[in-house]
């Protein structure tokens, strides 16, 4: 089959809305994969590629080069991404548990990609609620937090009522019986009372990642509150 009907790249996108194409590479076959890689070397862009195994990494073939893999978040960059020079506040990605860390990482691969460095803090659940008092003052001064919890998802509600920057939560599907793989979670974090928490998709550190990228480049259009 004619790879040309199965996939229409998006170089133009990062000129549109500051963030480029990413390849999500779950569901694509490692022939589409390849396909979209000679695509992007050919025109000597950047790529990251989200959702990506080991074995299919490893099998990619790279002219001159080869891909920046990380297997814990299961990323991939080709060449990187364009800085964000006008980023200079503080970042946090943080997780409720250890099991949380692939998804957090995920966050923070994109964040990289794009050359913004994130605090990364993990295993400050509620459940040890002094773990996360101990890091309060640290995160009181983040304008971004992107916050990764699954289970019952309490920690990102419980942050967002006690620090004053944008709190992105991140449902992850850990947890099992009612966990119901992350849907207990999402729909806590959407029930959520604390004012003004953000809410992205079940294991979505990608796109909680893009939403405090967009947050960080209108940072300045919107001033804070009068003292």
């Amino acid at each position: 089959m004619n790879m040309v009907s199965e996939i229409t790249l998006d170089f133009d996108r990062h000129t549109r809305t500051g963030l480029s194409e990413a390849l999500m590479c779950s569901g694509k076959s490692l022939r589409q994969l390849q396909s979209i890689l000679d695509e992007v070397q050919h025109r000597q862009a950047a790529m990251l590629l989200t959702r990506l195994d080991a074995s299919r990494a490893a099998a990619l073939k790279i002219t001159g080069g080869s891909l920046d893999y990380d297997e814990i978040s299961q990323t991939a960059f080709y060449q990187a991404g364009e800085a964000c020079a006008s980023v200079r506040a503080e970042v946090a990605v943080i997780s409720g548990g250890s099991s949380d860390v692939p998804v957090a990482r995920e966050a923070l691969r994109t964040l990289a990609f794009y050359g913004v460095e994130a605090q990364e803090i993990h295993d400050i659940g509620v459940a040890g609620l002094w773990r996360l008092q101990m890091q309060l003052q640290n995160l009181s001064s983040k304008s971004v937090i992107v916050c990764v919890a699954g289970m019952d998802a309490a920690l990102p509600t419980v942050l967002a009522g006690l620090v004053p920057g944008l709190v992105i939560a991140v449902p992850t599907s850990v947890g099992y019986g009612m966990a119901r793989q992350g849907e207990t979670a999402l729909n806590a974090l959407l029930c959520s009372c604390a004012q003004g928490l953000v809410v992205v998709n079940i294991d979505n550190g990608f796109g909680a990642a893009c939403a405090a990228m967009r947050a960080l480049r209108m940072q300045h259009a919107f001033p804070g509150p009068k003292s």
